[in-house]
């Protein structure tokens, strides 16, 4: 089997606009929303952290500096928690800032689909193999949900690899939808896999979820800019185009995954992860019980 480059580069799309969140979303990022005490995308970064990612990129639109600040220092802050002896506090600014250097910022200037998006980092990522990780998604989980994937990607020798998760046949089709190959304890052979299915059409009910591995090879797909379902630049049809011509297999994790660009699934994440809290589960245990 031939030497398997290593995963170093991590693309985060943040450049969605948050309308299914307005008004809370006008001023705030929805990837800044909180879940309990972090926001959704630092989560992402610190998946990406724990899988060896070392250099990290967001896709960008208007309004959105704030994600910038966010993986930056404030001296003022830390200069005030050190004075007043917050070390838990400030323990915890620091610990999630990535590298110096290590982030980059690209604007999206225009919204025209997932594709374009991670066509946007072409150049930060260069000729190297690399992750893309849609914070929306929230993956919970030890190893996190790329460090599995990343263990999978090895495994099978490269190319490209999706997380995917079976849904019910009523959810298959607001998904990008796998064709089932051979399986492999939980890597599945990709024969196909098509975004957004009509009813009736599912090659199977096996979805694919916000993580990728990506080869650099697919973006001299999207170069070509074609516009898919939604007149968007599909970024599951650029990834069609490539099954036959590198290993492509779909890896259901064991990680819990929780859907943050939807309110339910937004009040479900903070749920879930309060209660996993031993700091604050006791008390919000006592409140939902009182509610329900």
């Amino acid at each position: 089997m031939p030497t398997v480059k290593p995963v170093r580069k991590a693309v985060f799309p943040v450049a969605g606009m948050g309308t299914r969140f307005l008004p809370a979303t006008k001023a705030i990022p929805k990837e800044m929303l909180p879940v309990v005490d972090k926001p959704v995308i630092q989560y992402a970064v610190e998946e990406a952290r724990e899988a060896g990612i070392e250099q990290f990129v967001f896709i960008t639109g208007r309004g959105k500096h704030v994600i910038a600040d966010h993986f930056d220092h404030a001296y003022e802050l830390e200069s005030l928690l050190e004075e007043r002896a917050k070390t838990n506090e400030l323990d915890s600014l620091l610990e999630m800032l990535p590298k110096t250097g290590s982030v980059g910022m690209i604007r999206q200037q225009k919204p025209l689909g997932l594709g374009h998006a991670v066509w946007c980092a072409r150049h930060f990522v260069g000729d190297e193999p690399f992750a893309v990780l849609l914070p929306d998604d929230l993956m919970v989980g030890k190893p996190g949900a790329l460090a599995q994937m990343i263990a999978s990607y090895n495994q099978v020798g490269g190319g490209i690899i999706v997380a995917a998760e079976e849904k019910p046949q009523a959810e298959v089709k607001r998904y990008g939808v796998v064709k089932p190959g051979a399986v492999k304890g939980n890597a599945t052979e990709v024969l196909g896999v098509v975004e957004k299915p009509a009813t009736g059409t599912e090659p199977s009910n096996l979805c694919v979820i916000g993580r990728y591995i990506l080869q650099p090879e697919i973006f001299a797909i999207l170069d070509k800019q074609e516009r898919g379902t939604g007149n968007e630049i599909q970024l599951t049809d650029a990834m069609a185009q490539m099954i036959g011509k590198t290993p492509f297999h779909a890896v259901k994790t064991d990680c819990a995954r929780y859907d943050c660009g939807d309110k339910v699934g937004f009040l479900h994440a903070n749920i879930a992860v309060g209660l996993s809290r031993p700091d604050i589960a006791p008390q919000l245990s006592a409140i939902l019980k009182a509610l329900v």
